[in-house]
């Protein structure tokens, strides 16, 4: 538990810092000449070279551990960031969001993968899952105003040098104070059929994770969350016209945390199945996102006060249910592929919003990414409940 602890501390700045660039980095690019389209490129190419290490990480942290990673993306994304401070053209910047989406891949499969295997009861797992999203929100409150409030009174150049001195540092003491948790997962009991006769459970010779691979259709809904949160930090930041403007952006980014911190307080939510949760999570945050697109007179920040209680209702759900399907084992790659999902997702997002939005409004794109998720969620929940005709 006390390696939990610091991986939590850890974790709490490095997203801190890493959300306090949400509501500057539109406003930076724009002021080095940067057009809305480019913009949207730019969000893209940061998602879309997560993917080579995602896969890196995947294999990675099941082979070297956690720790390893961990040091390595906050020492190379605060690097960056220093660097990132005395950029003059939008292609420079271009090119160190690249790199940074890069090498921030590591962090998140690592980050959960270790996490994960603090315990191998799948009861204290959901909790150490909640946890890390209690902590990832809790600095999502705070981080983007604060990171609009050093713009407004330091500048672009010195918040970016602040902030990646942070990650530097948090890089130095994850050195000390994180060690790697090798969990030797017991087999699953399962129960005797009926026609065995025998009233003692017997165990699976496998695995879960290993016996039943997890469905493609699980990872929709990790793509199409990821493609609309990636069109709402798309089209915030294009409100900010000015030094003051940046503040109000920052401020609404602070908002959505503020709703997922709502629901992930909600404990009581934990009784509920991992898939349920899931499941009309995603579909309250589609009709949200249509609300927005239809232009339905609510007040905006109640909508985005909405958009993170459904938020904070999805990702722990859905890390809860990965270790159910994981079976134990291979913690790695079954986190790096939804860290893959999400990268693509954010991907789609920001470019079809940078190349759309004179057509149609954005938020029906992801309106649309997330009805079709709904839409073939139950049928992956049918297929795992045809698979486990042995374990049930």
């Amino acid at each position: 538990m006390k390696t939990a602890i610091w991986l939590y501390l850890f974790l709490f700045v490095a997203f801190f810092d890493l959300h306090a660039q949400y509501p500057i980095l539109t406003p930076f690019a724009i002021s080095l000449g940067a057009a809305p389209s480019f913009i949207g490129l730019m969000m893209g190419m940061y998602s879309i070279t997560h993917l080579p290490g995602n896969l890196i990480a995947g294999y990675g942290v099941d082979r070297f551990g956690s720790r390893l990673f961990i040091v390595f993306s906050l020492l190379a994304a605060g690097i960056i960031l220093l660097f990132q401070s005395h950029v003059t053209n939008p292609w420079q910047l271009l090119v160190l969001r690249s790199i940074s989406g890069f090498v921030l891949a590591f962090l998140s499969p690592a980050c959960l993968a270790l996490l994960a295997r603090l315990s191998n009861n799948i009861t204290e797992q959901g909790k150490l899952m909640a946890g890390n999203g209690l902590v990832h929100t809790l600095a999502s409150v705070v981080s983007p105003a604060a990171g609009a409030y050093l713009v407004a009174k330091i500048g672009f150049t010195t918040a970016f040098t602040v902030l990646g001195w942070l990650l530097v540092a948090t890089a130095v003491c994850a050195v000390f104070f994180i060690s790697d948790k090798r969990m030797n997962v017991a087999p699953l009991p399962v129960k005797a059929s009926p026609e065995s006769g025998s009233k003692k459970p017997k165990t699976a010779q496998q695995p879960l994770g290993d016996s039943t691979p997890i469905p493609w259709l699980v990872f929709l809904l990790p793509i199409a969350t990821s493609c609309s949160q990636g069109i709402l930090s798309f089209e915030l930041p294009l409100m900010a016209k000015s030094q003051a403007s940046i503040m109000t952006t920052g401020l609404l980014f602070s908002v959505v945390s503020i709703g997922a911190l709502i629901t992930l307080s909600m404990l009581f939510l934990n009784r509920i199945s991992a898939f349920q949760r899931t499941l009309w999570g995603a579909f309250m945050l589609a009709v949200i996102y249509f609300c927005l697109a239809a232009g339905v007179p609510a007040p905006f920040t109640i909508m985005l006060l909405l958009i993170g209680m459904a938020k904070g209702i999805i990702l722990p759900a859905l890390s809860t249910m990965l270790i159910e399907l994981s079976g134990g084992t291979r913690y790695g790659r079954t986190f790096s592929i939804l860290s893959i999902a999400f990268s693509v997702g954010a991907f789609i997002g920001p470019m079809a919003a940078g190349q759309l939005r004179d057509q149609l409004s954005p938020y029906f794109i992801a309106f649309v990414a997330l009805m079709l998720a709904v839409a073939v969620l139950p049928f992956y929940n049918s297929r795992i409940l045809a698979s486990r005709t042995y374990f049930s």
